[in-house]
């Protein structure tokens, strides 16, 4: 039994495309390892950004002279939100998120988006963002695959065993 049905295309399962990283994923090839440098590149960029602006609205704050107690508490939450979308994120690439706690923690993500842009940065220095938990989702079923269709192949009816049993008749 052949396993491509096509250049590149196996039978069975289909691997799951990565954000910034199609299928590339799946053997490294098609400009992976550039594709992981621009990640890298590119979440440490955007966060090295977001954390300018956000020095720009605090200095804002100072200027303002709206106190020491809500610059504080600006701060705290900011470092609170980030290290949660840090560790939110972190997690996210070794296991599937609940759609209902992540729908209900969007607003804290988003104030936390430094931390999910490093999340980003770090995971991209050794692997693609996801890539562990799609190989492992997608080698399951590949395995799955291969034992349902090694089950029954053909008619059972026409197996050797039964053509030898009608001759003896």
């Amino acid at each position: 039994m052949s396993d491509e049905t096509g250049p590149g295309v196996f039978a069975g399962p289909q691997p799951e495309p990565l954000r910034f990283f199609g299928t590339t994923w799946v053997r490294h090839d098609g400009g992976y390892a550039a594709r992981r440098a621009g990640v890298a590149i590119g979440a440490l960029a955007a966060a090295v950004a977001a954390c300018l602006v956000l020095r720009f609205a605090y200095e804002g704050l100072q200027i303002a002279a709206v106190g020491g107690l809500v610059n504080l508490l600006l701060v705290v939450m900011f470092t609170v939100c980030s290290a949660i979308a840090f560790r939110r994120t972190w997690e996210g690439f070794r296991e599937r998120a609940d759609p209902e706690t992540q729908a209900r923690l969007r607003s804290l993500m988003a104030i936390g988006f430094v931390g999910s842009l490093v999340a980003y940065f770090f995971r991209s220095l050794g692997e693609a963002p996801g890539e562990k938990l799609l190989r492992t989702e997608y080698e399951e079923a590949r395995k799955q695959y291969e034992r349902r269709s090694a089950r029954r192949t053909g008619n059972p009816a026409k197996s050797k065993s039964n053509a030898a049993k009608k001759r003896k008749r």
